[in-house]
């Protein structure tokens, strides 16, 4: 892009990297993090938040309002083959750091600032990329992403994956009789479809007909109707004995030791893991 404002346009990337504005992240893939930070002083966010050194910070040097760019060591795939548990973590994340930093919540994490264009003050930082739980140290993940962020960045994914599914388990009744999954997969991508079009700025086509081809694929192999009702019965089962007895007396979930240490009890269990917590 030129101007925001104004027109996308899919480029050659010789004619992208000469441009004010730039998608840097591939289709079906998330390998940076950017944060747009509309403070007049937002250059040091990072810093003032006590998170590690982005890749790269782009200021408009007119207004003082900045892009703050993080490379992924491991990139977040969001195609069919993606994993909807890292997408979560990795959008529980994104949301602590945008929160740290007093970040536009809403960024739709598709356009930036290009470090490369002479029109932006850029400082790159850093010629390290990180791992998710190397940036999950930094912060304490929350244990619900609000409502109205759920339909924003990668939190259209997972909302998308969600209601998807959902739908998908009860509608696969009325398909299983056809014996077409062809008709199968176009049904939940037209469902896939109608939800993207619910989100004030939409996912791109690929990444709407990735999750409705990864959806359909692993309802359609593995729907029975006798499974479906004894899955129902053991779920309900095990609501029913999760609500008649709580946490023991003496257990971690009871003593909640991340109290005391200051840090969130994702933290806690992370640290524990790698052997940083007795």
């Amino acid at each position: 892009m030129d101007e925001k404002p104004g027109y996308m346009l899919i480029r050659t990337k010789e004619i992208a990297i000469k441009k004010p504005y730039i998608q840097i992240n591939p289709p079906l893939m998330t390998v940076y993090f950017v944060f747009d930070d509309d403070k007049s002083d937002s250059a040091l966010s990072w810093f003032d938040a006590g998170l590690p050194r982005p890749l790269w910070t782009t200021q408009n040097p007119e207004n003082g309002h900045c892009h703050h760019c993080y490379k992924l060591e491991i990139p977040l795939c969001t195609s069919e083959y993606a994993s909807i548990k890292a997408i979560k973590y990795a959008h529980a994340i994104y949301h602590a750091y945008a929160v740290g930093m007093g970040a536009d919540l809403s960024y739709s994490h598709l356009i930036t600032k290009n470090p490369l264009n002479d029109q932006w003050r850029t400082i790159f930082w850093t010629d390290k990329a990180y791992s998710l739980d190397y940036l999950a140290d930094f912060v304490d993940l929350p244990k619900k992403i609000p409502k109205k962020l759920e339909v924003v960045g990668l939190g259209r994914n997972v909302t998308m994956f969600e209601k998807g599914r959902f739908w998908a388990y009860k509608a696969i009744r009325d398909y299983m009789h056809h014996n077409s999954s062809h008709q199968w997969e176009k049904a939940v991508r037209a469902q896939m479809e109608a939800f993207n079009s619910e989100f004030e700025q939409t996912l791109p086509y690929s990444e709407v007909k990735a999750t409705a081809k990864s959806i359909a694929k692993w309802v359609w192999q593995r729907f029975s109707y006798g499974d479906f009702s004894e899955i129902q019965a053991k779920r309900g089962a095990k609501g029913g004995a999760k609500s008649k007895r709580g946490p023991k007396a003496d257990s971690e979930r009871s003593k909640k030791p991340w109290e005391a240490l200051g840090i969130g009890q994702a933290t806690y269990y992370r640290r524990k893991k790698k052997g940083l917590i007795k």
